[in-house]
């Protein structure tokens, strides 16, 4: 069934990510793994592109379009390619929303020009050692003297965490006040008392930078509270449909990837004499996959579409993200097997996949969360 999603100026942008991907990110990304890190510079690149800033406005020197199918193409291309430690996603699909939303002019003149063109990379900073899903019980703190706020507390698993220069820090200004004592406070590189702990060891996502942030007796200027004290929930709230809607994208782009590289080897593995994808049940399994991606390509297509629209639900991202990672795990696990002992291999693609997939049904909400939120929806 043919796509219908994209413009040709969408397909044009794609052959710009494409070319930039090949020359700038394929060569390079194993050894990023083994490091455990992206170079800074591979972000500057992509800012003289045009690839950071294409929804921020003109004359900050960014694209000025309002268009999420440009960001749908950015990750489709860089899950083509597996270049799963390029954080450009947290950059362009979740921070973007809040600098655009909940910024003042005088912010948007000292942020978004370094935003753009990828010297100054971002962060947000959500979760705590003690707290995941329950955002109402986070104990990071923003204590008001005078014309600063002193912070106090840590933050775990933050992408980008060790390069990022800027971070967009959930605190409680009032810890008396529940979800309205939450705000959004910036923290920048160099401010003192704000340290990184390690470069975390994960399972999967090897090459991208996920940090520890502790802030002692941080003090950060009024300036950088990002929209109203005390709002900072409802902005987690009406931003987390757009953070999902970006892991459904990159679910369905990972299905293409792993069946596609699995056809290519069943078509060429020989078992018995014969081709194992001709086997019946290797047919079986990956017609399976096949119409369910096909599937779950048409619900993330059309959420893209309402959130252009301004109609993505919570629900319905909630749901287009549990039912889409889950069914990433399913296939990338589906594929894996028919690869045989090769796919246990890390030397291939598959392996990767399997490692990298994992996190999808963890962040961004778990499945069980994303569940309650549906069944929430239908009033039980």
């Amino acid at each position: 069934m043919e796509r219908t999603l994209f413009e040709p100026e969408h397909e044009s942008f794609r052959d710009t990510v494409r070319t930039f991907l090949e020359k700038e990110v394929v060569p390079h990304h194993e050894e990023w793994e083994r490091e455990g890190i992206v170079p800074r510079e591979v972000w500057t690149k992509a800012g003289e592109l045009g690839l950071l800033g294409f929804m921020m406005p003109e004359e900050f020197g960014g694209g000025g379009v309002s268009d999420f199918r440009y960001n749908v193409v950015l990750q489709e291309e860089l899950t083509r390619v597996g270049a799963s430690g390029v954080g450009f996603a947290l950059h362009t699909d979740l921070v973007s929303g809040y600098l655009l939303s909940y910024t003042n002019d005088e912010q948007r003149q000292r942020w978004f020009p370094k935003f753009v063109s990828g010297e100054m990379i971002t962060a947000i900073a959500m979760t705590e050692p003690g707290t995941g899903s329950d955002l109402q019980g986070i104990r990071t703190t923003a204590v008001r003297e005078g014309d600063h706020y002193v912070v106090n507390g840590a933050k775990t698993f933050i992408t980008n965490g060790i390069n990022a220069d800027f971070v967009i820090v959930a605190c409680k200004t009032d810890p008396d006040a529940g979800a309205m004592g939450v705000s959004l406070i910036v923290l920048e590189r160099g401010m003192e008392g704000f340290e990184r702990g390690r470069n975390l060891d994960k399972l999967g996502l090897k090459a991208q930078d996920t940090a520890e942030l502790f802030f002692d007796n941080v003090r950060v200027p009024v300036e950088n509270l990002l929209g109203e004290e005390g709002r900072g929930f409802v902005y987690l709230m009406e931003k987390l449909p757009q953070e999902r809607l970006t892991i459904s994208v990159v679910a369905a782009a990972a299905c293409r990837q792993v069946i596609d590289m699995t056809l290519e080897y069943v078509k060429s593995r020989k078992a018995f004499g014969k081709p194992i994808g001709s086997f019946q049940n290797t047919r079986f399994v990956l017609a399976e996959l096949e119409t369910e991606q096909r599937i779950a390509q048409v619900f993330v297509d059309r959420s893209v579409e309402a959130l252009n629209d301004g109609k993505l639900s919570i629900d319905d991202a909630a749901a287009g993200k549990w039912w889409t990672t889950e069914l990433q795990k399913r296939t990338v696990d589906s594929c894996l097997q028919l690869h045989g002992g090769y796919g246990y291999m890390s030397e291939y693609p598959i392996s990767k996949a399997y490692r990298d997939t994992r996190i999808q049904t963890i962040y961004g909400g778990t499945t069980e969360i994303m569940k309650e939120i549906v069944g929430r929806s239908l009033g039980i």
